[in-house]
């Protein structure tokens, strides 16, 4: 397989940004208060670590099958809707004790991190998906582009999966 130079160009961006993901989710991980979100995190870190392997592999000459990602994407995601439930019925209880801080005239600072932490991988999200978008549309290879097509489907879970810890938290509100 060649590449052309605007497609591996292309190609070392999207792999600088996977990159900047895995730091910001493993750190961020790390930072957040609630054990819900460190998970949510790290899980996403581990699917970003997948998206640098596969656009590794497409710059090593490579096309990684996209079939048993999805598969294992689906198991994972079943697990998390597992843990999604457990974390909603701890995220009522904890929204509960917030409410309780704030009316004794408590800030909520852990709640304020968290929401911080988020906001930022919403914004990185959303942009990421955009350039996937833009990279897919300059592939002539249909099975690099149904590859690039998938991370950013993921990307965009990704994305969806913050917005419902954060809906679900009070820390965003679509209206």
């Amino acid at each position: 397989m060649h590449l052309t130079q605007k497609e591996r160009y292309l190609l070392e961006d999207q792999k600088s940004h996977e990159e900047l993901c895995i730091k910001k989710y493993t750190n961020y991980a790390a930072q957040a208060h609630d054990p819900a979100l460190k998970q949510l995190f790290q899980t996403h870190a581990q699917h970003e670590q997948h998206h640098l392997d596969s656009i590794n592999q497409i710059l090593s000459g490579t096309v990684p099958s996209v079939s048993q990602g999805q598969q294992g994407q689906q198991a994972q995601q079943g697990g998390q809707a597992q843990q999604g439930m457990q974390s909603q019925q701890q995220n009522q209880q904890g929204q509960q004790g917030n409410q309780a801080m704030m009316q004794a005239g408590q800030t909520g600072m852990t709640n304020q991190n968290d929401k911080d932490l988020c906001q930022d991988l919403l914004a990185t999200e959303k942009y990421i998906s955009g350039t996937y978008d833009t990279a897919i549309f300059e592939f002539r290879d249909a099975n690099i582009r149904q590859v690039l097509n998938h991370i950013q489907k993921e990307e965009q879970q990704h994305g969806e999966d913050i917005f419902n810890y954060m809906q679900s938290h009070g820390m965003y509100n679509p209206q």
